[in-house]
């Protein structure tokens, strides 16, 4: 769905899009559900961090950016339990976003600066297709990763691709 009439946040809050869409800007944005690979990616990388007990992983999380934005992240690591109300937590630690063929660049860029600027520390986008990972943080940008492990610190969190590009 791709409304184009602006929408307040709030009605964006109290509806369900199935699959879940974007708000930018009061509009409401399809996002690219991926095929099979994007679904097998993400449901590798949460499971590879679920067993953890000091964190919480939350698949198709919407994340408020700004006053009107709200992002869909594949995934969302979050420090501790969050069994309550996601929106009003702090941002989470780690958002990861699964690439898919219809994603443009420019779009990607402009949802890490996003998360970034909302204050999650680190930002991953792992490209099924290509089995490439790119990471992000405030200090060192967008970077792809060559060393095959993509990690954070304070908590250290580290994910061997070839755990979850099987």
């Amino acid at each position: 769905m791709d409304t184009r009439t602006p929408i307040p946040v709030e009605e964006y809050l109290r509806t369900s899009y199935r699959p879940d869409c974007d708000y930018v800007d009061g509009e409401v944005l399809e996002r690219s559900p991926g095929g099979p690979d994007h679904a097998q990616l993400q449901s590798s990388a949460a499971a590879y961090f679920h067993a953890r007990r000091d964190i919480s992983v939350r698949m198709e999380t919407r994340v408020w950016v700004r006053k009107d934005r709200v992002l869909v992240s594949d995934i969302c690591v979050f420090l501790g339990d969050v069994s309550k109300n996601i929106l009003a937590l702090p941002p989470p630690f780690l958002c990861i976003e699964i690439i898919t063929p219809e994603d443009r660049f420019m779009h990607l860029q402009r949802r890490i600066t996003d998360y970034l600027q909302k204050g999650v520390p680190y930002v991953w986008a792992l490209d099924p297709a290509r089995k490439e990972a790119f990471a992000a943080t405030a200090d060192t940008g967008f970077c792809e990763i060559k060393s095959g492990v993509l990690a954070t610190e304070n908590p250290t969190l580290d994910m061997p691709l070839s755990e979850v590009f099987a």
